[in-house]
């Protein structure tokens, strides 16, 4: 073989590593609270609010901290507190995934989506359309 052809192979070689291991460090853990109370890393959790109980949100004492309760998908609840805003339409959202630790009974989030209802859900097409044409 040629020393070209050698070097080819290597830098292939060497690419793909450091492919495979920068996919491996994008992953996310999916977990429940249960779970994420077992162990000392961050987690994603996927539930839902829960709307029997309050939002704790008071922008004067601090804006960027706001805290909920949220049943994961083993139906078992916790307190979330987050450090960020608290997200418009909050309580409108069906679905809350929240990333962070859990400590003791209450899960720290870094960061929070939401999965709001659409504005043109329940409508038919015809009605969508009809709206968008302002008539």
């Amino acid at each position: 073989m040629k020393k070209t052809n050698i070097i080819i192979i290597v830098g292939i070689a060497v690419l793909m590593g450091v492919m495979i291991v920068s996919l491996m460090g994008n992953t996310r853990n999916y977990a429940t609270f249960a779970m994420a109370g077992k162990h000392n890393k961050s987690y994603d959790i996927v539930g839902t609010l829960d709307t029997t109980k309050s939002i704790i949100y008071n922008a004067k004492v601090n804006p960027d901290e706001f805290s909920f309760y949220m049943k994961d998908q083993d139906n078992k609840e916790a307190k979330v507190v987050v450090n960020k805003p608290k997200p418009q339409d909050f309580q409108r959202s069906t679905q809350v995934v929240v990333s962070g630790k859990m400590k003791g009974d209450v899960f720290y989030a870094s960061s929070i989506l939401l999965k709001c209802p659409s504005k043109y859900e329940g409508s038919s097409p015809a009605a969508i359309k009809t709206k968008s044409l302002g008539k």
